[in-house]
């Protein structure tokens, strides 16, 4: 059963007609509900195993009707960190709840300010040590980014396109196929159907999980798979999952280096900038990383101390894990200080949000779950992958409710 916080609010917005649902009119936040959903696999990667994974879902429950219904925006955090429940039941959806409706408003007050949302819930938080609090923030941050799209009547690509690029926004974003994880009786042949499958979708491009076996076993999958791309290494990507210490990062890159691999993704600790350093000193086809680093400032010390490369390098911050599109919109503000364009931003979580970001914001592409972590791998169902790109759709709001089996789970958590 989804958790309900219901809160009244008497008090009207000063000079703004509270009872009205017109554009125009005072917003209200009246309900956040929440729950978390299984999304748990036998599927491991080389340092956790995906067992008791679970997500977040919030509903952010609106007094806004749009064609007769009222607008609710949901959100949800991505794989690879936990349902952040108890963050959200006992801190931040009391602090959005409890705040003075008329702050979380735009200037006209006829929508909500994600800014200003952000703000009350960061009230009373130190900086650093982010933590599972930046996961609980981005799930509240993509509900609010959904709500407000949705007042508008815009799919979120088009608004962010509008907002903060001049409304340029691309046609289609480039994607790329995550899978190849270790399963228990997954052998070559079963790895090379997944790949195939993957490119029967329309991806071109695939990626696949390094560190799990020793060294030589690792580099007969990639071969593997590299059979099934046509010998290819431009159309697959590994990833290491920041298995590796600097020894065993730097005999991978020796080892791989034949292959030219589109990139090899995040070999050593998140936060370990030496060995990332060290390793773009050694290894001249692209590195990945950065789904792991989780605020602005860590981002920042990447770029600074990691030995990033501008030219070929990829970064991977994830929203849904880094306090939202908020927090997101000062990296790349700060990526661009530092010489970085925002194509070289391919965001981690395959989903649509992400993708969202990718069109309206000019980034480089997208990652897709095509075949785990279902209901919340993939995007719209009636628009499929071509050559490798993707079409987003003009639902308004994020665009969740083009995706069935999505929905479901969306629809029953609003209640």
């Amino acid at each position: 059963m989804p958790l309900r916080h219901f809160v009244q609010h008497d008090t009207p917005v000063a000079g703004l007609d509270a009872q009205s649902n017109f554009k125009g009119a005072a917003v209200r936040i009246v309900d956040v509900r929440h729950t978390s959903v299984p999304i748990a696999s036998p599927i491991k990667n080389a340092y956790i195993d995906f067992s008791r994974m679970d997500v977040s879902v919030v509903a952010v429950v609106t007094d806004v009707e749009r064609n007769g219904k009222k607008v609710i925006g949901y959100g949800f955090n991505s794989n690879g960190r936990y349902a952040p429940k108890g963050l959200l039941a006992e801190r931040f959806i009391p602090r959005l709840l409890e705040a003075e409706q008329g702050s979380l408003l735009n200037g006209a007050g006829d929508n909500l300010d994600p800014h200003r949302i952000w703000d009350a819930l960061m009230t009373g938080e130190k900086p650093g040590g982010h933590g599972e609090r930046s996961v609980a923030v981005g799930v509240l941050d993509m509900a609010v980014w959904d709500a407000v799209a949705k007042i508008e009547e815009k799919p979120l690509w088009r608004l962010l396109a509008d907002r903060y690029r001049n409304g340029e926004a691309d046609e289609r974003v480039w994607v790329y196929a995550a899978g190849g994880y270790y399963e228990p009786g997954k052998d070559l042949p079963a790895l090379q159907d997944e790949m195939r499958g993957y490119l029967d979708l329309g991806y071109a491009t695939v990626k696949m999980k390094i560190g799990g076996e020793p060294l030589a076993e690792d580099l007969r999958r990639i071969e593997a798979v590299l059979e099934v791309l046509g010998g290819d290494g431009s159309r697959l990507a590994v990833d290491a999952n920041g298995r590796f210490d600097l020894e065993t990062a730097l005999a991978y890159a020796e080892a791989m280096a034949p292959y030219q691999l589109r990139w090899y993704e995040e070999a050593g600790d998140p936060l370990d900038y030496e060995l990332q350093a060290r390793l773009g000193e050694v290894y001249g086809r692209p590195l990945a990383t950065g789904e792991n680093l989780f605020s602005m400032q860590d981002a920042r010390n990447l770029l600074r101390y990691g030995g990033m490369r501008p030219d070929r390098d990829v970064l991977q911050f994830d929203c849904a894990l880094s306090y939202g599109l908020v927090e997101y919109l000062r990296t790349l503000d700060m990526m661009e200080e530092l010489g970085w364009p925002r194509r070289t931003v391919v965001p981690h979580g395959g989903h649509q949000l992400s993708l969202n970001m990718a069109a309206g914001l000019g980034l480089g592409g997208n990652e897709s779950y095509p075949g785990v972590f279902q209901p919340f791998g993939g995007f719209a169902d009636a628009i499929p992958v071509e050559d490798g790109y993707v079409r987003l759709p003009e639902a308004p709001g994020i665009g969740f409710e083009e995706k069935a089996n999505l929905w479901a789970v969306m629809r029953e958590v609003a209640g």
